[in-house]
């Protein structure tokens, strides 16, 4: 199976999203993730502008590498691009799978990886000013950690 990858700019509906993984019985754990814009000091918009071939092209190796590592029978990775207010939904990843430890640790690594390896350029915006921001080093590490134990 491969993975389903939604991008687009578009608020995400999360309880359509959720749908589209649906329910094989021999999967016991579903897990999901929502990343939402979260509010910081005078923040009021996160911005993320991507290359279209290039970035759908990097969910999908990450979800592929999802689906196997993690013994997958779906996984879906949901994200938005373009001006999103405070609060709104970026990122939504849900991952089934016969066990839960699977599941959760899908989700985690489809996370972790994607802040570093799917390529998003990203700007934090305080009213009328924006400035261009990386992905942090804690992002970083995570993301070496799980990539250190994918074959």
């Amino acid at each position: 199976m491969q993975p389903i990858i939604r991008l687009g700019g578009d608020t995400l509906d999360l309880q359509s999203l959720n749908r589209l993984v649906g329910h094989d019985p021999a999967c016991g754990a579903v897990a999901t993730f929502a990343g939402h814009v979260r509010a910081s000091s005078d923040l009021t918009a996160l911005e993320l502008i991507h290359h279209p071939v290039l970035t759908e092209r990097a969910l999908e190796r990450i979800g592929a590498t999802a689906m196997t590592q993690f013994s997958l029978q779906a996984l879906l990775i949901a994200h938005r691009y373009g001006r999103m207010p405070v609060g709104e939904p970026i990122v939504y990843i849900a991952a089934t799978a016969a066990h839960r430890r699977a599941a959760l640790d899908a989700v985690s690594f489809t996370i972790d990886v994607l802040k570093t390896e799917a390529p998003f350029w990203k700007r934090e915006w305080r009213g009328e000013n924006a400035v261009w921001i990386e992905p942090t080093s804690a992002d970083q590490t995570a993301s070496e950690q799980w990539m250190e134990t994918t074959p």
